[in-house]
């Protein structure tokens, strides 16, 4: 039976349309081979870290992947945002649960927080790209996600076109926390899809730390590449 339905609602690798055997596969072995990982979890001052330098206290950060145009990484970040994939966001979490789980800088991690979305824009696409993520990471390192207790408490243009300062003013004092007291003395994971300047990132994660003794690490799909 499973054939006959293979027939006719063909499994397709979402970057070069190669047929998948297994259903839960994204992607094909050749498409996956190709993945532009980092490589950098395990590297102290690296790339993500070097963003973040001076404006945000944190244990440790790392990207999964380089973003860059054209490159298998952005269709799969393009089919996650605006196509309503949402297993790739679970199947590429898993990637980065893999990644985390055998790294010596991310140990004894209590929650996994999802960088959240204003609310009317997670319900106008159904779903916030950074849960789904932190999902499939949740899944291989078996920490369990804390959704309601930061939260945007307005909208925010996008920081596409916008330079660094811009990006700033656009998010700052963007983000509250509800409960400071579960935060505090935890080692907190902060999730997103994509850094650059890392002001978002930044404006949450000086949200969480204000009001909390929280030890902050950070990870992120992928880096934008130079």
């Amino acid at each position: 039976m499973s054939g006959v339905l293979h027939l006719f609602y063909p499994h397709i690798c979402i970057s070069c349309g190669s047929d998948l055997i297994a259903s839960k596969e994204q992607i094909c072995a050749a498409c996956f081979n190709q993945l532009p990982h980092t490589q950098h979890v395990n590297i102290e001052n690296n790339t993500v870290e070097k963003i973040l330098l001076g404006r945000l206290t944190i244990k440790a950060a790392y990207s999964e992947f380089y973003f860059a145009k054209g490159q298998i990484i952005q269709q799969l970040i393009h089919e996650l945002k605006y196509n309503n994939n949402e297993k790739i966001g679970y199947f590429l979490g898993e990637i980065m649960g893999n990644t985390i789980a055998k790294s010596n800088r991310f140990n004894n991690i209590d929650y996994i927080i999802p960088l959240p979305m204003f609310l009317d824009k997670e319900k106008s696409r159904g779903y916030n790209q950074a849960k789904l993520i932190a999902d499939g990471i949740s899944s291989i390192i078996k920490v369990p996600l804390l959704e309601n207790v930061v939260y945007r408490n307005r909208a925010t243009s996008t920081q596409t076109k916008k330079h660094r300062a811009e990006r700033w003013e656009n998010v700052y004092d963007s983000f509250e926390v509800t409960n400071y007291a579960i935060l505090n003395g935890r080692n907190v994971l902060l999730v997103d899809d994509v850094i650059t300047t890392g002001a978002t990132l930044e404006a949450c994660g000086k949200a969480i730390l204000t009001g909390s003794q929280a030890n902050l690490f950070i990870a992120t799909l992928a880096i934008a590449a130079d």
